[in-house]
C-alpha cells in the first residue's frame, strides 16, 4: 500500500511563492511516476505536473509552465512542487499522486494524498 502526505499549503498573495511537499511511504516507488494535481471549487481535478522517480522528464500543464517546478529527493522519498508567481486562479486543493498515467490526453493515478489547500489572495 502507498501512503502520500502533503504539506506546505497556505495563504499567499498574488505574485508570491509556496513550496508543497509530498512524503511517500509504503511500497517501493522506483518505477512510479509521481505528480501533482489540483481541484478548484466547482471544477474538476486537473493535472499540474509529473516527474519520474529518477528525477528526469518533468512535464507540466500549460497553465503552470514556467512558474511551477516539480522535483524529487529520493533520499527523503519526497516530491516537491515549487510554485512561483502565483495567480488568483492557482487557488485550489493540491493533491500528490503516485503512479501517474496518461491516456487519451488525460492524466490519472491510483494513489492519492489527502490534499493541501493553496489560497492566493489579491
Amino acid at each position: 500500500q502507498v501512503q502520500l502526505v502533503e504539506s506546505g499549503g497556505g495563504l499567499v498573495q498574488a505574485g508570491g511563492s509556496l513550496r508543497l511537499s509530498c512524503a511517500a511511504s509504503g511500497r517501493t516507488f522506483g518505477s512510479y511516476v509521481m505528480g501533482w494535481f489540483r481541484q478548484a471549487p466547482g471544477k474538476e481535478r486537473e493535472f499540474v505536473a509529473a516527474i519520474s522517480w529518477r528525477g528526469d522528464s518533468p512535464i507540466y500543464a500549460d497553465s503552470v509552465k514556467g512558474r511551477f517546478t516539480i522535483s524529487i529527493d529520493n533520499a527523503k522519498n519526497t516530491v516537491y512542487l515549487q510554485m512561483n508567481s502565483l495567480k488568483l486562479e492557482d487557488t485550489a486543493v493540491y493533491y500528490c499522486a503516485a503512479g501517474v498515467q496518461a491516456s487519451s490526453g488525460r492524466y490519472s493515478a491510483p494513489y492519492w494524498g489527502q490534499g493541501t489547500q493553496v489560497t492566493v489572495s489579491s
